[in-house]
């Protein structure tokens, strides 16, 4: 083995002796009941963004966590594609007064609720105040219903992207080991930190074709953002390329159930677990962030 190996394996061992750890705190110390809510976000389409949200939502429902998707992709939705349903309505009829969130919501596999988004309409592909108000009010009054809350956002640095990744507790950020992707990865950071003011970040590499280049990208995002932002960075994983993802997506299966011994199935499981881990954050970020209300309740309380 030669040194640059051995280090990225010693790398990689730290970050999970330190996940390992962090499990054992979290354990101790209990719940807080708080609702977590993961903004899956990404700077580059093509990714896997939504295939992230798809398995890790099965894989945590599996662990008998309750789980809410919310399709943020509000001009192209691809959640429900990817279950294979057929919603009737969608958060384009929300947002116009047509239906309340307990219509929309539809059942996904494993007692996963799942608020799907229109496709091919534009008429709230960028959601104004009011809209971004009665989203926060409709979920608010559901704090008690969900352990996790996964937004799959849309690609790119759109208001509604910066919108719900703020808004969100936790930001997920996905990236590949492409260049493309890991530099529209750091252009999406660095926003949100510099106009937005978000200092925390979790990353996932995937579709790796070993833990070194993932490492790697991690290295790499770290080094810039050290030496220009303001921020953090927590590796949560990778998953690794499987050609046999392509072909669930095409049959509409969720890769964790049609493969469940592979190693991408045991990656989705290791991120679950590192997610119900991650130390809840216990102060709201501002009344614009959802659930905001519970975290003043749960702070009050502390």
């Amino acid at each position: 083995m030669n040194n640059h190996t051995k280090s990225s394996s010693d790398q990689a061992e730290t970050l999970r002796a330190l996940n390992e750890k962090k499990a054992s705190e979290i354990g101790r110390n209990g719940d807080s009941g708080v609702t977590r809510v993961f903004s899956i976000t990404s700077g580059k389409g093509g990714v896997g963004k939504t295939a992230v949200v798809a398995n890790t939502a099965v894989t945590l429902a599996k662990m008998g966590k309750s789980v809410l998707i919310l399709d943020a992709d509000l001009g192209l939705a691809n959640v429900d594609v990817v279950f294979g349903l057929a919603p009737q309505y969608n958060l384009n009829h929300f947002f116009s007064g047509e239906h309340e969130l307990e219509k929309i919501m539809v059942d996904g596999p494993y007692g996963i609720k799942i608020l799907p988004a229109g496709s091919g309409v534009q008429n709230f592909t960028r959601l104004d105040g009011h809209h971004k108000m009665r989203l926060l009010d409709a979920l608010d009054a559901m704090s008690d219903t969900f352990d996790f809350v996964l937004i799959d956002t849309e690609a790119g640095i759109s208001e509604n992207v910066t919108y719900f990744n703020t808004a969100a507790q936790d930001i997920l950020v996905v990236t590949t080991p492409e260049p493309t992707a890991i530099t529209d990865a750091y252009a999406l950071m660095k926003l949100l930190s510099t106009q937005f003011h978000e200092k925390r970040f979790n990353l996932l590499v995937n579709q790796i074709r070993s833990e070194e280049e993932a490492l790697d990208v991690y290295r790499k995002l770290t080094i810039v953002s050290n030496r220009y932002l303001d921020i953090s960075i927590d590796y949560l994983g990778s998953v690794p390329v499987d050609k046999e993802m392509v072909d669930a997506i095409r049959k509409q299966k969720v890769f964790v159930d049609a493969h469940p011994s592979s190693a991408t199935a045991k990656a989705f499981i290791s991120l679950a677990k590192r997610l119900c881990y991650e130390t809840a954050v216990s102060q709201p970020k501002g009344n614009l962030q959802f659930f905001w209300k519970k975290l003043l309740n749960v702070e009050t309380r502390g």
